[in-house]
């Protein structure tokens, strides 16, 4: 009997132990690096960093900092976030380092989250690379028609990221013929009137070790604000940055 006891309790302080670790996980904030700092005139960065910020800090999920400098990426810094959001353009501006391409590039290979926003996908096209790694780019033909509304379907609503959303009306603009040859998971659309044809606006993919979450809704501080876009935007931050996200 004293034996029987005595395993009972080792198996009861083992299952809190593991209890109390996975509480631990799941309540120790998720730390992101927005980097932002540039974009074309038209793409108010100043007025959607601190948008899709707050998105995140209203979850109480997130831990945010943000640099307007990407040269943040040459730096060790880097490990201590989870996710790095690219909210950023290098209009006039020339690309990063090859230091800092090292860096991002190993931060998702070694398994953490990037997250890719609006005209992000127009970035550092000196860098051959960044198509793979972000899944899609625009480029030389890319383009849209004028902002306005149009229909956005879900393509996979059993995803983690879309969950709780249904098909809905953006104001936006709707990107076309983006280039790319990586497999990508799409998760959202909606036919471009431009371009003639349905076009991804969110979409997954892995890296190395990591993933990658791209949207490319968001024109400006009122599109972000829309409801379907800030649950995709929270959700696909929060996948990113967790491997057990499913």
């Amino acid at each position: 009997m004293k034996a029987l006891v005595s395993t009972s309790c080792v198996v009861a302080v083992v299952l809190a132990s593991g209890l109390s670790g996975a509480k631990a996980a799941e309540t120790k904030p998720i730390r992101v690096l927005i980097i932002t700092g540039r974009d074309v005139p038209a793409h108010p960065w100043r007025k959607t960093t601190p948008v899709l910020r707050g998105h995140l800090e209203q979850t109480k999920k997130f831990e945010v900092v943000v640099s307007e400098e990407p040269l943040v990426l040459e730096s060790t810094a880097l490990d201590a976030y989870d996710v790095i959001l690219l909210n950023y353009y290098n209009w006039r501006r020339p690309g990063i380092t090859r230091t800092a391409r090292e860096n991002l590039l190993a931060f998702v290979k070694g398994g953490k989250g990037l997250v890719s926003f609006h005209f992000s996908c127009r970035a550092f096209d000196d860098w051959p690379e960044y198509r793979n790694l972000i899944g899609r780019i625009w480029t030389k033909g890319s383009g849209h028609g004028r902002r306005g509304k149009f229909k956005v379907k879900i393509t996979k609503p059993d995803h983690f990221i879309t969950g709780g959303v249904k098909d809905f009306e953006a104001d936006d603009e709707l990107y076309a013929k983006l280039v790319g040859d990586a497999p990508i998971t799409v998760l959202i659309e909606a036919y471009s009137q431009w371009s003639k044809r349905t076009e991804p606006l969110a979409w997954t993919l892995p890296y190395g070790k990591g993933r990658v979450f791209n949207i490319v809704l968001g024109h400006d501080a009122r599109a972000c604000k829309d409801p379907n876009f800030r649950r995709l935007f929270q959700r696909g931050t929060e996948w990113a940055a967790r491997a057990d996200a499913k």
